[in-house]
């Protein structure tokens, strides 16, 4: 069964001075502040699209992990995902890297860099932002 989550954001001004709240609707987990220098500069407490897709690219990239492990009868015993998301004003997103460190009993450095490498694949929100170039670095604790 399929499912739609829904997010909606409010913005006010111009591009340059004005801001936004992005809202996650579904959730309702909170709504948070989004501005071009957050975007372009420094953060200062606000957030951005391409934060919010490393968070999105860094959860599902991790859940697929974990699955492919599991399924391959190697069930991980934690899992960190860091995903950067680089923005190149003028340009958009110019890259994303995950880095991967897991623990992972009976599985070696080869077999878990192949299974990181499934997963960076079939991810949804990988295969979503195919267009993207998509670099990994996966490592076992």
């Amino acid at each position: 069964m399929a499912t739609v989550r829904h997010a909606h954001t409010v913005w006010e001004g111009d591009l340059l001075k004005g801001s936004g709240v992005v809202s996650l609707d579904s959730s309702g987990l909170g709504s948070y502040d989004v501005s071009w220098p957050a975007r372009s500069e420094e953060p200062n407490g606000k957030t951005s699209p391409e934060e919010l897709i490393a968070a999105a690219h860094s959860a599902c990239f991790s859940m697929a992990l974990s699955h492919g492990l599991a399924g391959a009868g190697t069930p991980p015993t934690r899992l960190e995902t860091k995903a950067d998301v680089t923005f190149q004003p003028g340009e958009g997103i110019t890259g994303i890297h995950l880095t991967v460190r897991g623990e992972v009993p009976g599985l070696d450095a080869g077999q878990f860099q192949e299974a990181a490498e499934g997963a960076k694949k079939n991810c949804p929100v990988s295969q979503a932002l195919a267009g993207t170039t998509i670099t990994l670095t996966a490592e076992l604790a």
